[in-house]
């Protein structure tokens, strides 16, 4: 009876209690992707965009540093018009204009094809007539030279604004025409030709009148070169 009453005295602890587990994330090879897939597919899908803008840049920076592009000028250096009638009545413009344009690539490494050449006159916002142009290469440092002609008649609906200055302008015997290129070109670098883009050149002019003693005046015609379609 003393004998099972030491064992009863004597320090029991019982079954073993396994340790407390501790729940927590290890740390898997997405490092950052603890947020799941979506957060990996979103780092990966900026990681890629960021990588192309870093290669575009540097092959930019490098086409530049070996060809030094110069933007390409375009000039009207001469107009001719000896007819610009408009008749109220029946809104119809009779014309007779004619134009001479250089177009002067500068760079000495660069070409250009010109696959196509559209000459458009506007007068009040509005086109009264079109010339396609021939197409040609033009090669390193080099000025070309265009005559587009524009003659006949049009219906130009003006309104009372427009057809007050018309009549200012009759009277001071120059008239304010807009000229348009549009146009399809090419790049050529050394063997390589780019992808055909279209820029379009707008002109503003004051011409007179053949029989007038004003003098020609052009503005410094405007390239917008952002249409890549």
């Amino acid at each position: 009876m003393a004998e099972k009453q030491g064992h009863l005295n004597g320090a029991y602890y019982g079954p073993a209690v396994p340790p407390k587990q501790h729940s927590y994330l290890r740390p898997g090879r997405g490092g950052d992707c603890a947020c799941g897939c979506g957060c990996c597919l979103l780092k990966l899908v900026f990681n890629l965009i960021l990588t192309v803008v870093v290669i575009v840049g540097l092959l930019a920076f490098l086409f530049w540093l070996l060809f030094r592009p110069n933007l390409v000028k375009f000039h009207v250096t001469d107009a001719e018009l000896t007819q610009f009638n408009f008749t109220t009545n029946n809104n119809l413009l009779n014309y007779n204009l004619k134009l001479n344009l250089t177009i002067r690539n500068p760079n000495r490494r660069i070409g250009i094809y010109y696959d196509r050449i559209e000459a458009r006159t506007f007068y009040g916002g509005q086109r009264f007539d079109s010339e396609d142009l021939a197409t040609f290469y033009q090669g390193h440092k080099n000025t070309a030279t265009l005559s587009p002609t524009f003659e006949g008649q049009h219906v130009v609906v003006l309104g009372s604004g427009e057809a007050d200055d018309f009549n200012t302008q009759k009277a001071a015997g120059v008239y304010k025409i807009d000229m348009k290129l549009y146009m399809r070109v090419r790049f050529k670098l050394g063997r390589i030709k780019t992808f055909r883009m279209r820029p379009r050149v707008k002109c503003g002019l004051k011409v007179p009148l053949s029989s007038s003693s004003a003098t020609f005046q052009t503005e410094k015609c405007e390239i917008d070169w952002r249409v890549f379609r």
